[in-house]
């Protein structure tokens, strides 16, 4: 029970982290296309990512896939901005929704891959599976915490001033670019 408790917790410490914020602006960016009310999609969307980010974390751990970390870390950045540019042409049809869906399940992945050398570091291949799950739930909770705080935090400034739909997607939208440009820049110039 230690063991799956302690990979919970980093999970849920590692999609918290402010220090790796994409993580979280990438969440942020994929939600804010949805209202509120659409929180059944939400819920849907952060758990193909994270199915994504398990599939990948799984393979990479047990080094069935191997791949330049490097390329990982632009390629973080490159899926916000992938993101935030899709949902300045997202229309709420069957067809989108599903793409987006998609589009979260491969970023997943990506993301997935730039945690994998740490996790590999400090499993132990004989619990893997245990300590996947639980960092996975652990995760998953964690998205579910930035999602109703950003949902919380549009009901209170929309209570306050109303700010339209597209208005909060267009701003949260063009924020995640921006930021993902500066993030791209910063790791080929450090590199």
């Amino acid at each position: 029970m230690q063991e799956f408790t302690t990979y919970l917790l980093l999970g849920f410490e590692h999609i918290s982290d402010i220090k790796g914020f994409d993580h979280i602006l990438f969440i942020l960016t994929l939600c804010c296309i949805y209202s509120i009310s659409e929180w059944k999609r939400v819920l849907v969307l952060i758990t193909a990512f994270t199915i994504g980010h398990s599939i990948t974390l799984l393979l990479s751990a047990l080094k069935i896939i191997v791949f330049s970390p490097y390329l990982i870390e632009i390629l973080i950045p490159v899926t916000i901005l992938i993101t935030s540019i899709s949902n300045l042409i997202y229309t709420p049809t069957k067809n989108q929704q599903l793409l987006h869906y998609l589009l979260a399940l491969f970023f997943g992945c990506i993301h997935g891959m730039g945690f994998s050398n740490f996790f590999s570091a400090i499993s132990m291949n004989d619990t893997i599976l245990i300590e996947l799950a639980s960092f996975n739930i652990g995760l998953e909770i964690g998205q579910i915490c930035i999602v109703l705080v950003f949902f919380m935090s549009y009901a209170l400034l929309n209570n306050w001033k109303t700010i339209e739909q597209n208005n909060w997607k267009i701003f949260f939208s063009g924020a995640g670019a921006s930021a993902a440009i500066i993030l791209l820049i910063e790791r080929i110039w450090n590199s």
